[in-house]
Parts: C-alpha cells; sequence; structure tokens
C-alpha cells in the first residue's frame, strides 16, 4: 500500500522536533503571523506525482522507488543543482559541505519526523484519495504563497 506524508498546519506547534530529527536536514518549519493569529507549517518534499525534479535531472540520479519515493542515487548525481532550481517549493537543497543534494527519503518508509511529532501534525498515512486530494490542495495554497514572495 502506497503511503504518504500528511501535514496537518493547525496541529504543528513549531517546536523544531521533525527538523531535529530530520538526518537530511530535509524539514523546515515556517511561522506566519497576520495579525491575529500564528500558524506554523512544516514543509517537506512532496514526492510530487508529477515531479518536475525528476524531469530536468540530466543524469537520471532521481528516481521513484517501488513506493513511488523520489529518491537520489549519490553516484549518479553531477551536482549540478538543476533539481534544486527545478522543485516548486523549494524541498530539495545543495550541501555544499557535504557535496551531495538532500531531499527527503521517508527514512526508508519510516519518517522519523512523523514518528516522533509530538502534535501529529506530520503524519505518515496511506495515500488514500482524500489524503492525496488534502495534500495537493495545500500544496497549491504553498504554491500561491510562493508565487507572491
Amino acid at each position: 500500500m502506497a503511503m504518504s506524508l500528511l501535514i496537518t498546519p493547525r496541529l504543528c506547534k513549531d517546536c523544531g522536533t521533525c527538523e531535529s530529527v530530520c538526518d537530511k536536514y530535509a524539514v523546515d518549519v515556517f511561522t506566519f503571523e497576520d495579525g491575529y493569529s500564528e500558524i506554523s507549517v512544516p514543509i517537506t518534499c512532496m514526492h510530487c506525482e508529477d515531479a518536475a525534479c525528476l524531469d530536468v535531472c540530466p543524469s537520471k540520479a532521481l528516481y521513484r522507488d517501488a513506493n513511488s519515493t523520489v529518491l537520489v542515487d549519490a553516484e549518479k548525481c553531477l551536482g549540478c543543482k538543476m533539481c534544486v532550481n527545478a522543485c516548486p517549493f523549494g524541498n530539495i537543497e545543495y550541501s555544499y559541505a557535504k557535496k551531495r543534494i538532500l531531499k527527503c527519503d521517508l527514512c526508508d518508509g519510516s519518517p522519523l519526523c512523523a514518528k516522533y511529532c509530538p502534535t501529529l501534525a506530520i503524519e505518515y498515512v496511506s495515500a488514500t484519495q482524500s489524503n492525496l486530494a488534502k495534500k495537493k490542495a495545500l500544496a497549491s495554497k504553498f504554491k500561491g504563497l510562493l508565487e507572491l514572495a
């Protein structure tokens, strides 16, 4: 059964747990204020169905595994950073210190960000149609926010 990260921003308390347990530095929490309230949003790779990063990789270092997780083959990676530029959400980074791409790999099927999130703002759930619809709606909102920036 396909699994997916489900992010529920209203549950996030910006505690930093997800960021601290991720050894790929692939989770960032952003807090937005609108004058009346604050909302914190954990952001990580969405393993998009139509992943732009896969399309632009000239060496095919980015690929999908049997669970549809977008992964990086470090041996094939040229370090060109085209995937970094292609990701509409900014969820792929290049580490100059490590000289490699850093992105969420779902911790081999047991994502630590979801496992240790004390408020369940990040959950690893079956990729049902309703969960995928929620993710697509949330991704669309983020895309709109990023376009304004």
